[in-house]
């Protein structure tokens, strides 16, 4: 820092400009309170810098957290359609049947036919059983005796 003062120092003393009536430590005084503002400012610059880098490494975080949460929440859903299948496959009733399942947020959709509406509410039971399941959507449709016979 003190080559810079000396260099603003014979800069300023060797310019074509008007004559300066201050002695030597006034203009060394001057010139190091100007290097001290515009250490200053360099130094607010750089903090201003690491708030937007924080904030943004902030954003990047929530971003990513958000990111993780979204692929734990398809992850616990496949898990969740995959352990009501089995505790359908483990059901006499309900093994055959083929219902098929789907799962969002932890809200299970049945979909088929069901021999009966008691297969049917067995189907519901089972799929309420399962850890995770918030909500239980029954949409099976059960089988009339007419229709199964004309078939």
């Amino acid at each position: 820092m003190l080559s810079a003062v000396a260099a603003a120092v014979a800069l300023t003393a060797c310019g074509d400009r008007e004559p300066d009536d201050r002695t030597a430590g006034q203009k060394l005084d001057s010139v190091i309170a100007k290097a001290d503002r515009e250490t200053e400012q360099m130094q607010a610059q750089a903090e201003r810098a690491a708030q937007r880098t924080r904030e943004a490494a902030g954003t990047a975080a929530d971003a990513t957290e958000r990111g993780v949460e979204r692929a734990g929440d398809a992850i616990s859903d496949a898990a969740i359609t995959a352990s009501v299948n089995a505790e359908f496959a483990k059901d006499n009733q309900l093994s055959a049947l083929g219902i098929d399942v789907d799962t969002e947020n932890g809200r299970v959709t049945l979909s088929g036919k069901a021999p009966n509406e008691a297969a049917r509410e067995r189907a519901t039971q089972l799929a309420s059983s399962v850890r995770g399941v918030v909500a239980v959507d029954n949409r099976l449709r059960v089988e009339n005796a007419q229709s199964r016979t004309t078939q």
